[in-house]
This record gives C-alpha cells, sequence and structure tokens, in this order.
C-alpha cells in the first residue's frame, strides 16, 4: 500500500488566528523494554483496549463535538526495524480518525521508542530512527494527517527514562537526565526537518508539561532543588529552539552533567521553529510543592485549579510568544468534580485568548479513563511525587486493572468479570459535548444569501 491509497478529510486549519478548537486525546503511552529490563510492556491502546474498540472511540470523539484529536502512532510497534515499517493499522485507523472534518495531531513518540534500539533515547541511532520513521509517516499520510508532535512532554520523558530509570534506557541521576535530555532534542530537530521535507504543509505542535514547583518551608536543600527544577522546566524547549548557548543559565550546569560545549553548538546550529506550543496541565499533579523530610527532598502534589493553568500559559507566552494549545488536561474524580473543571478550565483558557492570549485550543486528555503506569512495575509507585500508602498497597495486591484504573476520563472505563473493559459516558462528557458545539455554533461564519 503506498502514501497515495490512504485517504482521508484533513480538517482545514482549525487553530488559525482567533480560532478556537475543542480536541479530545486519547491516553496512547507506548514503552516497550527490552527483555534485560524489569517492567512489562506499557502499551495503554491495549490495556484500555482501545486496539479492539477503536473504531467505536474514534467515533465517540465525533460523538462529543471534538474537532480535533491528539492520537499516538505507536511507534515501537510500527518501526520494526531500519527501513522496515508495519503501516497496517494506522492504514485503517488514520484515515477513520480524520473523517468529517477531525483534525488529527499524530504523537509519535509517547515515552518509548522500537526494542531494537538497545539503548532508547540514549542510543546514537535514536536521532536518525526517530527522523526516519517521522519522515516516512509524514509522507505516508499527508492530507491525512497534516499536524504532528515529534515527542509527547521532553522534560517528563527525561524524568522517567534518565533522571529515576524507570523506563529504558533506565538512567539515574542528574547525568542520566542530560544524556536523555540531548538525545530527545536532537531527535525532535530531525524529525522537524524530516517531517517539513516529506510534508511542506506539516504543522509541528511541540508539546511540554507545565512545571511549577515552590518550596515549603526555607531549608537550603528545598529552595536549591525548586530553582534547579524551575530552570530545567524550559531546558529542553529552548534547545530545541536552539537557544542554549554559552550565555544560557543551564548552559554550565548541562556541561557539569555530561553534555560537550560541542554538543551543545550543534543543538544551537540544529535549531528549528514549531508552529504551536502545546501546554500540558493537570491542576491536582502539575503543581508541586517540595518539602524536606528527613534528608530527602519530597515532591507533594497540590492542586491549584485554574490559577496554575492561568500561571502556567503566561508563563509558556512570556519566555516563547507562540501560539498555544492546551494539549492535556483533565482532573481525577466523581462526575461533579471533572464536568466543574471541564466548565472552569475551558472558561478560564477562553479568558485568556480574550484578553490577548494566543491560546488557540482545549483538549481533554483522556477521553476516557488510563490504566495508572504503575501497573507495568508490579505496582510499585512510578512517579515523582508520593503517593498514599493504601494506594500502593491496594495496586500491588491485585492482578486486576479495576485498582490501576485512573478516573479522568469523559468515559469511564469499568472492568467485567472476563476482564473487558466497558465503557461509560459520564457527565462530564455531556458538559464537554454542550461546550464544544456551542462553541462551534459561535464560530460558524454565516450562511451566504440566497
Amino acid at each position: 500500500m503506498t502514501g497515495a491509497d490512504v485517504t482521508g478529510t484533513a480538517g482545514a486549519e482549525p487553530f488559525s488566528h482567533g480560532s478556537f478548537a475543542w480536541a479530545l486525546g486519547i491516553e496512547d503511552t507506548c514503552v516497550y523494554p527490552p527483555a534485560r529490563f524489569a517492567m512489562a510492556p506499557l502499551d495503554e491502546h491495549r490495556l484500555t483496549g482501545h486496539d479492539d474498540a477503536w473504531r467505536a472511540d474514534l467515533d465517540t470523539v465525533r460523538h462529543l463535538g471534538a474537532t480535533a484529536l491528539r492520537y499516538g502512532v505507536d511507534w515501537p510497534r510500527v518501526h520494526l526495524g531500519p527501513g522496515r515499517f508495519d503501516w497496517s493499522v494506522l492504514d485503517e485507523r488514520l484515515p477513520h480518525a480524520a473523517a468529517d472534518g477531525v483534525t488529527v495531531i499524530a504523537d509519535l513518540v509517547h515515552y518509548g521508542t522500537p526494542t531494537w534500539l538497545d539503548d532508547s533515547f540514549a542510543d546514537p541511532r535514536y536521532p536518525d530512527a526517530i527522523a526516519e520513521f517521522a519522515g516516512a509517516f509524514a509522507e505516508r499520510y499527508a492530507g491525512v494527517v497534516d499536524h504532528v508532535t515529534p515527542l509527547n512532554e521532553p522534560i517528563t520523558t527525561a524524568s522517567f527514562a534518565g533522571l529515576r530509570g524507570v523506563w529504558p534506557p533506565g538512567l539515574s541521576g542528574w547525568d542520566g537526565w542530560t544524556c536523555v535530555v540531548l538525545g530527545i532534542v536532537a531527535g525532535i530537530q530531525r524529525t522537524v526537518r524530516a517531517v517539513r521535507a516529506a510534508n511542506p504543509r506539516a504543522v509541528i505542535v511541540h508539546v511540554e508539561a507545565s512545571t511549577l514547583v515552590e518550596p515549603t518551608g526555607d531549608a537550603a536543600e528545598v529552595v536549591v532543588e525548586a530553582a534547579l527544577l524551575d530552570l530545567l522546566g524550559s531546558v529542553p524547549t529552548d534547545l530545541v529552539l536552539g537557544r542554549v548557548t554559552a550565555e544560557h543559565p543551564a548552559h554550565a550546569w548541562l556541561v557539569d552533567q555530561g553534555a560537550t560545549p560541542a554538543a551543545l553548538r550543534d543543538l544551537v546550529d540544529g535549531a528549528v521553529t514549531i508552529d504551536l506550543l502545546g501546554v500540558n496541565y493537570y491542576p491536582d499533579l502539575s503543581p508541586r510543592r517540595l518539602v524536606l523530610e528527613g534528608d530527602r527532598v519530597v515532591q507533594h502534589a497540590h492542586d491549584r485549579w485554574t490559577d496554575g493553568l492561568a500561571d502556567s500559559l503566561r508563563r509558556f507566552e512570556r519566555r516563547y510568544g507562540l501560539p498555544m494549545l492546551v494539549t492535556e488536561t483533565s482532573i481525577e474524580g466523581d462526575d461533579d468534580v471533572r464536568s466543574a473543571w471541564v466548565q472552569d478550565a475551558a472558561e478560564t483558557v477562553q479568558a485568556l485568548a480574550a484578553d490577548g492570549v494566543d491560546v488557540r485550543g482545549f483538549t481533554w486528555w483522556p477521553l476516557f479513563d488510563f490504566v495508572d503506569w504503575s501497573y507495568a512495575a508490579g505496582g510499585r509507585n512510578v512517579e515523582e511525587f508520593e503517593l498514599p500508602p493504601d494506594v500502593v498497597a491496594r495496586r500491588a495486591s491485585s492482578t486486576r486493572k479495576a485498582p490501576y484504573l485512573r478516573r479522568m476520563g469523559l468515559v469511564h472505563l469499568e472492568e467485567r468479570h472476563d476482564g473487558a473493559l466497558e465503557r461509560i459516558p459520564t457527565a462530564a462528557a455531556a458538559v464537554f459535548a454542550e461546550r464544544a458545539t456551542a462553541s462551534m455554533r459561535t464560530q460558524r461564519p454565516p450562511l451566504p444569501r440566497t
């Protein structure tokens, strides 16, 4: 099958200046570890049953009034080896996802790499491998999928894969973080060039997590750690854009952690531009308080509701001055809590847009609940922040998915006795649909006179 055989209906300029898009995302974490790595595969499309229910799931996107969809393309499953691809699943799904004018934003890398890259993001072959995949993808699906995210959340990827050794390549410490970040950024830069060469109409959507940290108390360790995390939250994007010159406040620190001045110069020389900046923010997860517990600095997530969302968007605006999208947001809780977050978050984003902040869309992520990442680690907490001990114990003692289901979706997943996951729309889904369809009515151009 050739790219010319793949047909679909791409959305027409959904993120133009002055417009506002309502989007959904399907959780697509896809981490397949090499055999030597102590974790099970973490493939949300399989764990949540999306591989079986994909057609109904994609139809739900349209049913809820979304005009855009962030969707993972399972790089570890598609790229079988250098120059070898299996496009069969994407050939079926992507045209269906893009039907009826839905704009698909393809998530090329979501935390994982093919297992033939022995050292994952630290493998010297990584930048060329992802560029090869990106170019082939962009050429094959041009006109069906023209919006591309090179890699989701560099800062989170570096934390899990380079700082804390949770995911491949399993590095730890700030030198490991730096190694992974340099590989990721080189890959993003080459991906952008490959995508644009293959599809000149491509729109690059760079997606990064919000970093909102504050020290608790005046202990030197806490203050220093908070300042470092605040600085590093923008370093991957600064590197992508070629901003980390010798005068950058993180340059000397990166060199101290193993980055060579030559490698940093290469990233300055390889700078690329991005078209849209995606901002990920979760009101009860993104804001962190740092606390000294014994001899450790520990992160505690806390809820800043819409104040944190507005703070995050304004920080990104001040630093980069680029058009933005909220590419991920949701909250865990009951229907009332999630319905309130749909209303309050959307109103905050639209108020910022009315106030001159160039933010062009709102994405609820995930469309349906997902399986907590600790599932692949046998129940062990893998997050940067502390979890209640009873939650960790309950998950570790269960062989079923139910204790691991994160109640963040507009559609609930309920585990049946046979292990299958049933999809149940919530009241929050109705609230999202109401706001999305109302927004579409107000943005629709007037009918021509007859």
